[in-house]
């Protein structure tokens, strides 16, 4: 665990503190959970949070779609052409992107693209997009269908999607129900744009509308008709849960900060061509709020948590009351639901909010990895960039070999790296850390040494990025082009000012390493830190001065418990730059 020209300070917390958290009732993240209840509970992965926008560059209109271990998600980038992203978390600001489809010039469709929707349906891949020649009143519906199997390969443009009507359409997308495939879009009512409705038609096929459309919708509540005219259902889409239908629509005007969404429920057993069974929502579920800075959230889609047990909102807002249609960015949380099967949605959070990140985040499963000779090989890891050369691995795997084994890993551009895994029984999961060097740059590691009685199920990289831990009292996250993340948390001891790393996960109880990579740039003495569990662990460690560029890495022993735990650091001396957390073990 030795990083190349880093000062490095090692805490042993004693042994009788250790055996006072044994007995310790009380845990912030847990509530009051014992042993025996941590025990029960699954392990979901090493946790974190993260902090909204999900990208830095404007992305309007977002869909998400979660498949085989990736997020992919495209947006209305600048109405000229199709873009897809691809992220193995939320985090899409280091994704992967492609424009998949440029129009041709000079057809019903060559401009202004809006809103793309990327789905997976009936075993393809399509993308639905509105596009027109320039006027805006011909705008209509088409469909691209993928050539392969891959969202982020070539597309082939399939046509209009259209019913009898034909006319003025936007936003559309396909929702399968009880076997049946429905098409939904904004449209207007005739050929003058007074307002957008909600309307529905049956499909044959992912491509093709076999019937009339439906009026599901009007923009006829008062908190819809904000901005207009013209009067606003637009950017409907689809959310399920326990058999129910959701459509979760935007209203009001897109160019003001009154845009907001609402929502049409399905009765349960209602059939969705029949707008008598949809019971429409009398407020909007989220709205801007001035007090988080978030005005305008809307047009949104639905991802599900890489475990499949949460559902998170992905929806466009911006920071600015007067900003319009700039600086659209996309942004998620996660749904809650109430007792009456609903889902709730809450206010839009702050950027400055540290989000939990959704449940089975970060745990790469080895399915999802490609199967090379004797190992695996993932791509698309977040390994980390900036001044950080190495970062810590936690495999899950399973050895029934009768004895302890051994894998390697490595990263690109770095030293092999030896991990040892004792043996277990049939059946059972063991969990072990350790540490990779890779190169600036490199997104790829393989672990080879594996057999029929020694393999690797799943791959986590615990690291812990300050910038998107809570700040307290004065602790501000701020760019660092030589942080491994985005940046860093900068704060000092006069206001009282902690770090709060809230969501921190490990497989068993026990005793674990805590790496801090910390820059004390202030050139006039040694900086110290307190660190604390939130159980009431503490800790305290000196910063020696260092380079603005450089985070050297201090460590400590502590005890957590399986499930989620919170570590606080408060500076007590100095000023302080904190780029990373990590934990082993």
């Amino acid at each position: 665990m030795t990083r190349i020209g880093a000062k490095k300070i090692l805490l042993w917390l004693g042994a009788a503190l250790l055996a006072a958290l044994a007995v310790a009732g009380v845990w912030m993240v847990n509530e009051k959970m014992n042993e025996d209840e941590r025990s029960a509970v699954p392990y979901a992965g090493h946790g974190g949070t993260f902090k909204n926008t999900l990208s830095s560059m404007d992305a309007p209109d977002p869909s998400i779609a979660y498949k085989d271990g990736f997020y992919y998600m495209t947006f209305t980038h600048n109405g000229a052409d199709v873009m897809v992203m691809k992220s193995r978390t939320l985090d899409f600001k280091e994704a992967e992107r492609k424009v998949v489809w440029y129009p041709p010039v000079g057809t019903p469709y060559s401009a202004n693209l809006w809103a793309p929707e990327i789905q997976f349906i009936q075993g393809k891949w399509y993308i639905y997009f509105a596009a027109d020649d320039g006027a805006n009143e011909n705008h209509r519906m088409y469909a691209l269908e993928a050539d392969t199997d891959d969202p982020m390969g070539s597309y082939t443009f399939k046509g209009q999607i259209t019913d009898e009507s034909n006319r003025w359409a936007i936003d559309g997308l396909a929702l399968e129900h009880e076997d049946k495939l429905y098409f939904i879009w904004s449209g207007w009512e005739g050929d003058v744009n007074i307002a957008q409705n909600t309307y529905i038609a049956p499909m044959s096929d992912p491509l093709t509308i076999s019937g009339p459309r439906v009026l599901l919708s009007e923009p006829d509540l008062d908190w819809e008709r904000a901005g207009g005219p013209p009067y606003i259902n637009e950017g409907q889409s689809i959310l399920k849960k326990n058999g129910r239908v959701f459509l979760v629509y935007s209203g009001a005007g897109s160019w003001t900060p009154f845009y907001s969404l609402g929502m049409l429920a399905l009765k349960a057993g209602g059939d969705p061509l029949d707008p008598a069974d949809w019971v429409k929502a009398e407020q909007p579920l989220m709205a801007m709020d001035d007090e988080a800075g978030v005005y305008g959230p809307g047009h949104n889609s639905f991802a599900v948590s890489p475990d499949g047990t949460e559902e998170w909102l992905v929806y466009h807002a911006t920071s600015g009351v007067a900003d319009g249609w700039a600086n659209r960015k996309a942004r998620a949380q996660r749904v809650e639901w109430g007792e009456d099967g609903l889902p709730r949605f809450g206010k839009p959070l702050s950027l400055d909010t540290a989000i939990a990140v959704p449940s089975g985040s970060g745990v790469f499963q080895a399915e999802h990895a490609e199967r090379i000779a004797g190992g695996l090989r993932y791509d698309s890891v977040p390994l980390g960039s900036g001044a950080s050369r190495e970062a810590p691995i936690l495999l899950h795997y399973r050895n029934v070999s009768g004895g302890e084994a051994a894998v390697q890993a490595l990263a690109a551009g770095g030293e092999p790296a030896r991990v040892k895994l004792p043996a277990l029984k049939e059946g059972e999961t063991g969990y072990a850390y350790a540490v990779v060097g890779f190169a600036e740059g490199s997104r790829s590691l393989e672990i080879t040494g594996l057999s029929d009685q020694v393999d690797v199920i799943a791959l986590e990289i615990p690291r812990y990025e300050a910038e998107y831990a809570q700040g307290q009292d004065g602790m501000e996250a701020e760019d660092n082009p030589f942080a491994s993340g985005t940046g860093v948390m900068r704060g000092d001891s006069e206001n009282g000012a902690a770090i709060v790393f809230g969501s921190i996960g490990v497989p068993a109880s026990g005793t674990y390493t805590v790496r801090i990579a910390i820059s004390n740039p202030s050139g006039s003495g040694e900086a110290s830190v307190e660190l604390k569990t939130g159980d009431g662990q503490k800790a305290k460690l000196q910063v020696p001065p260092t380079e603005r560029s450089s985070f050297p890495v201090i460590e400590a022993r502590i005890a957590l418990r399986k499930g989620m735990n919170s570590i606080t650091l408060e500076p007590t001396a100095g000023a302080i730059s904190v780029d990373y957390l990590d934990i082993l073990r």
